[in-house]
């Protein structure tokens, strides 16, 4: 007699995640058993890098967004964050909580999150499933040679200020989606699926003294340099990396503010010697990365904002708040 009691969905859709999770030769032990295993060559001696993100519906991303693009966008942000730090992706966990048992919503999810995850050689080690409102939690580990993580708190007086990329597209297309107009898709798809710059802070690290991705905003995310380095800063609004999609739909003054304070962008705001910038640059045009200087660290407290005049600017928006 089979006494075997029926596969819960739970592990159907265990299985699910679990075709998509690849095998690393580092990794002993992935999904299927209570907890993963690493072998010590994963990390090689390095410094581990951990970080964790969590993304809720209808604060995170609208309801209705397409699982492929959240599958996406859940580990890219996390990625984003080890790309901070200059850290090279290993490793990965992966928490949901659905509505419902839904295989087909999953399997599209896992191909955004799969196809992102071969850029990078990442593994998903596990984590888990269950029911309630939708939520999507990654943890990322990464490594990074000692003493050569990006902080927060290594930015000096007369350092440059670049920003990777172009800020702003990802807030624009999130609000022609809530208006629910007529949207140009190089802007949604900022929104959807970011691009995380890991190659290019694991290239750039020896050059750059403090760094931070932006997530939140410019205007917060290099306030969080400022505070943690004991700097202020001058930052020229006329250099703004803005794009033309951006500008094409916005006029000056909301590109701007977008740029300073919409947050979604997860492009990296960085500090460097002058005598870095062209090394710098050499790295970023390898990949065809926009790198765009905006500004300057200074010994006087504060950010400042300038127009071309050299006059103050006061941007008419809030950065992200999380609370």
């Amino acid at each position: 007699m089979n006494t075997r009691p029926p596969q819960a969905p739970e592990f159907s859709l265990i299985d699910l995640i679990a075709r998509h999770a690849g095998q690393r030769a580092d990794v002993v032990l992935g999904i299927g058993d209570d907890a993963a295993l690493l072998d010590a060559s994963a990390f090689n001696g390095q410094q581990i890098v951990i970080c964790t993100d969590t993304l809720v519906e209808g604060t995170h991303f609208l309801p209705g967004t397409a699982p492929q693009s959240l599958g996406h966008k859940s580990l890219a942000v996390n990625l984003s964050d080890l790309a901070a730090m200059g850290a090279e992706p290993r490793v990965a966990t992966l928490s949901l909580t659905l509505p419902t048992a839904g295989s087909a919503w999953l399997e599209q999810f896992m191909t955004g999150w799969q196809t992102l995850a071969r850029s990078y050689d990442l593994q998903l080690l596990g984590g888990d499933t269950t029911r309630g409102p939708l939520s999507i939690t990654v943890t990322t580990i990464g490594r990074v040679p000692p003493g050569e993580a990006l902080m927060r708190e290594s930015a000096q007086p007369g350092d440059l200020i670049l920003v990777t990329g172009s800020l702003g597209d990802a807030a624009m297309g999130l609000i022609q989606r809530r208006a629910a107009a007529v949207s140009d898709d190089r802007l949604t798809e900022q929104l959807d699926q970011p691009q995380p710059r890991v190659h290019f802070a694991c290239q750039a690290r020896a050059s750059i003294h403090a760094c931070i991705d932006v997530s939140d905003g410019l205007l917060a995310d290099l306030t969080h340099i400022l505070d943690a380095s004991g700097c202020g800063a001058t930052v020229e609004v006329e250099n703004l990396p803005i794009s033309k999609a951006l500008g094409a739909v916005a006029g000056q003054r909301l590109a701007r503010d977008l740029a300073l304070t919409g947050g979604d962008d997860y492009e990296l705001c960085l500090s460097c010697a002058p005598d870095q910038l062209v090394r710098l640059q050499d790295i970023a045009s390898s990949l065809s990365l926009p790198l765009t200087c905006i500004g300057k660290i200074e010994s006087l407290s504060g950010l400042r904002l300038t127009d071309a005049q050299g006059q103050p600017y006061h941007p008419g928006r809030m950065s992200y708040q999380h609370f």
